[in-house]
């Protein structure tokens, strides 16, 4: 039965899938082969496969398990850029949220409200109402409401939180947010929708060649040490900060190189800052957002170089100071490290400037033919990973047999997206049929879209799986129970993590209902009791590494920590060579 499911559904990434999707990969030629799972690599995933190509997407580990997952979680034009004269990219950038708001992903990208406190009296409010003039108007057509002008009482009735001190007024803007794992798995998922061969726990551990050109990949399943080849006319690098080290394993010169950089964010709850909108604060080197965050605020990022570990990026002590010390500047109730219920740090793949001129354009990307039948791309933004994926697959495309049709991914909603909005004014009647609040069916129908009746099919039979997870009660069972099942999750990290927020949502950070989710997964997946107990005290060992690492005073002290506690998928080989 569950095979037959997997054939008739190509979206459902479950365990049926995977021994179908490898023979496939070793049995079939496509036209392209994507290597990573971000957003990127699934966005060109689903740009290739809806223009008609055969496409199979690998990655090493788990769909947006890099830097995909450890985003500040905005879908922004990038205020800040309009001072660096980025018009274009700010423009770009502005459309695609449009996009995303009304046809593409409606059901996972929100609108969400900003307030930029002023601090100087005479030129300050002109000049960001100008800025903000632009920002509202350069991305053509809008569905979020345009700039407000406050007062400093209308500003603090707006964000009681605030010290009268620190704003003589305020602008209130808007932008939109997205939970980045949930939006790059349902790209993925959507692209195998369309056709493409999505395989995680993937790993490409060589290039094949026929004479001067790329003929396809090697590649190892991390799980159980099978190595297979994979023909393809191109193979496209979306492999964002590993780009560097996937261009070393072909054997080529890449045309650009990738500097790493550590973006650092916390959690914390949303009663420790009372406000109606987040924040946009100004710092010496860059800005300093205040995000809301269903019952959490997220607070970051930090900028720094980062040399170390490319998998598992350390957020240290220094970095969470440096954090509430700037928050702390404008907050009338200072946060305390016993605030925080969460941390994360992730990867920016900038782009390496040959000078400081060439680096400040790091948020632009680039594409380069780096051999006839292998493609690059990095640097970008989250907010404009559909159109580098278009790019990618142009750049790609003259390594393909025939004429290559042009991208439409712009007029391609995602899995869930069609029929959201009916379901929406639905969610009562929803809610009465399957015994839940309407609350928690409108939680379900932003994280799912129209999807939801599949997720609520997985618990037919089975009514305890429509109660809250025990300590994390934000999430129901059926929804882990769904990640196993469609959403290609093969670990307990990737359903804590990724999956699910829990280990940045809750203080246990998912170590007290790691048994009660181990276990549902393991019904799914087919886990012995073994299997279980070793998933949990894996990821026990992660959380405590992470937690011992965010008490270190360096990089490499909390890089040392981080990196030796065990991996979810032991067979990675990192780096590859």
């Amino acid at each position: 039965m569950a095979q037959h499911a997997a054939e008739t559904n190509p979206a459902r990434l479950g365990p049926a899938k995977r021994e179908e999707t490898w023979q496939r990969l070793g049995n079939e030629t496509f036209d392209l082969v994507v290597i990573g799972g971000g957003v990127v690599g699934a966005g060109t995933a689903l740009d290739a496969a809806t223009r008609g190509l055969r496409v199979a997407l690998v990655e090493a580990r788990d769909l947006a398990s890099g830097t995909s997952s450890r985003s500040s979680k905005l879908f922004h034009g990038g205020l800040r850029y309009l001072e660096q004269l980025e018009f274009g990219l700010v423009r770009e950038a502005l459309r695609e949220r449009e996009l995303m708001l009304t046809t593409i992903a409606p059901h996972l990208v929100k609108p969400v409200s900003f307030l930029y406190p002023l601090t100087h009296r005479v030129w300050e409010r002109p000049y960001t109402a100008a800025g903000l003039l632009m920002y509202d108007t350069m991305g053509g057509a809008r569905s979020v409401p345009g700039q407000k002008h406050l007062t400093r009482a209308g500003a603090l009735r707006m964000v009681p939180a605030l010290k009268r001190s620190a704003l003589i007024g305020g602008i209130r803007y808007y932008d939109a947010q997205s939970d980045d794992a949930r939006h790059t798995m349902t790209v993925a998922r959507t692209a195998a929708h369309y056709g493409a061969v999505v395989r995680t726990s993937t790993q490409v551990v060589g290039f094949l060649r026929e004479a001067d050109r790329v003929s396809g990949v090697r590649v190892r399943d991390v799980e159980d040490g099978r190595e297979t080849e994979i023909s393809a006319a191109a193979v496209i690098n979306c492999t964002g900060v590993w780009t560097d080290e996937l261009q070393r394993l072909s054997g080529g010169r890449g045309r650009f190189r990738v500097r790493a950089s550590k973006g650092v964010h916390i959690v914390v709850p949303r009663d420790r800052i009372v406000s109606e909108s987040g924040m946009i604060l100004r710092t010496e080197k860059s800005v300093l957002f205040v995000i809301p965050w269903r019952n959490h605020w997220i607070v970051g990022t930090t900028d720094t170089d980062w040399n170390l570990d490319l998998a598992h990026p350390a957020a240290t002590k220094h970095d969470i100071d440096y954090l509430l010390e700037h928050v702390n500047t404008v907050l009338a109730t200072p946060l305390t490290h016993d605030d925080i219920e969460g941390v994360y740090a992730g990867l920016r793949p900038l782009l390496a400037g040959e000078s400081e001129e060439t680096s400040k354009l790091s948020r632009e990307h680039a594409v380069a033919r780096v051999a006839p039948g292998l493609v690059a791309i990095a640097g970008g933004k989250y907010t404009t990973y559909r159109v580098m994926a278009a790019d990618a697959v142009d750049a790609a495309a003259v390594d393909l047999p025939g004429r290559s049709q042009p991208s439409i991914t712009d007029k391609v909603p995602l899995l869930g997206a069609d029929g959201y909005h009916a379901l929406v004014n639905q969610a009562d009647h929803l809610a009465a049929e399957h015994g839940l609040h309407p609350y928690r069916v409108r939680h379900l129908l932003d994280r799912y879209g129209s999807l939801v009746h599949e997720v609520l099919a997985s618990a037919d039979g089975r009514p305890e799986l429509l109660k809250p997870i025990e300590h994390a009660p934000d999430y129901l069972g059926v929804e882990v129970v769904y990640a196993a099942s469609h959403e290609g999750a093969l670990h307990l990290e990737d359903v804590l993590a990724r999956r699910t927020r829990i280990s940045i949502e809750y203080a246990h950070r998912g170590v007290d209902c790691a048994s009660q989710v181990a276990t549902l997964v393991g019904e799914v997946l087919g886990w012995s009791p073994e299997t279980v107990k070793h998933e949990i005290e894996v990821y026990r060992a992660r959380v405590e590494a992470e937690r011992e690492s965010q008490s270190q005073p360096s990089d490499e002290a909390a890089d040392a920590l981080r990196s030796a506690a065990p991996e979810a998928r032991a067979g990675i080989v990192e780096p590859v060579s």
